[in-house]
């Protein structure tokens, strides 16, 4: 199962948790101190930007991490997060409530290899703006405070970007300070769920060693395993 906007009352209230700081599983970072900063989306959208550009037409089909999404359809959904977390941190909708963006590669537009790397950096600069941190907004059809949806965003990102980068046969190496904000974000949710999961987010949590990379710590958090390979 992907990463996505909060699709329940419960989903929402899982993700809140994330204020309380990781398990001491996670690794030795402060998790209050990542919660409350502002991160900047600029490096992992630009990554992806790179990402997208690097897919070829005969992999749109390829297999993902996210069980029942073809690339294509991750494709699609990566375009459809840039715009619904752009207007979630303007707090501006212009095509009315918030809904949780599609995943069907039929739905990607002729031109998304331009069109979905210029809503990436849509995205970022969005989110430089102090005041879409502030107050309350939505994504996915969900009511959450900016500093979530901020978080949420970046999650997307910097998670879907290791999908990606995983289906399409391409390199992966996220900033360890995105790493820890992602990891001070859904620890504790997935704690609060057991490590079960939390539907219209992600699966279980899977396994790994407790000194297994962070970037492998936060996918395995996400129901991937790191090891995945098509």
């Amino acid at each position: 199962m992907g990463i996505g906007p909060m699709s329940t009352g419960a989903d929402r209230e899982s993700i809140s948790a994330g204020g309380t700081g990781p398990p001491s599983d996670t690794g030795p970072y402060d998790g209050d101190a990542h919660m409350t900063s502002k991160p900047d989306l600029t490096p992992a959208a630009r990554r992806m930007a790179r990402l997208l550009a690097g897919v070829r037409d005969d992999q749109l089909t390829a297999p993902t991490p996210c069980p029942d999404m073809p690339l294509g359809a991750l494709i699609d959904h990566i375009g459809g997060l840039s715009l619904a977390f752009t207007w979630a941190a303007a707090k501006r909708f212009p095509d009315g409530p918030s809904r949780p963006p599609s995943a069907d590669a039929a739905n990607l537009p002729p031109d998304w290899r331009t069109r979905f790397p210029e809503r990436l950096e849509a995205l970022a600069a969005a989110w430089r703006s102090p005041e879409a941190w502030e107050g309350m907004t939505e994504a996915g059809g969900v009511d959450m405070s900016g500093e979530e949806a901020g978080h949420v965003a970046i999650n997307e990102l910097v998670v879907h970007g290791w999908d990606l980068a995983r289906a399409s046969g391409q390199p992966y190496d996220a900033g360890t300070d995105e790493i820890d904000t992602c990891l001070a974000f859904v620890a504790p949710a997935v704690e609060q769920s057991g490590g079960q999961g939390i539907e219209g987010l992600f699966g279980p949590r899977v396994e790994i060693p407790d000194d297994a990379p962070a970037l492998d710590r936060l996918i395995a958090l996400t129901g991937r395993a790191p090891s995945w390979a098509g």
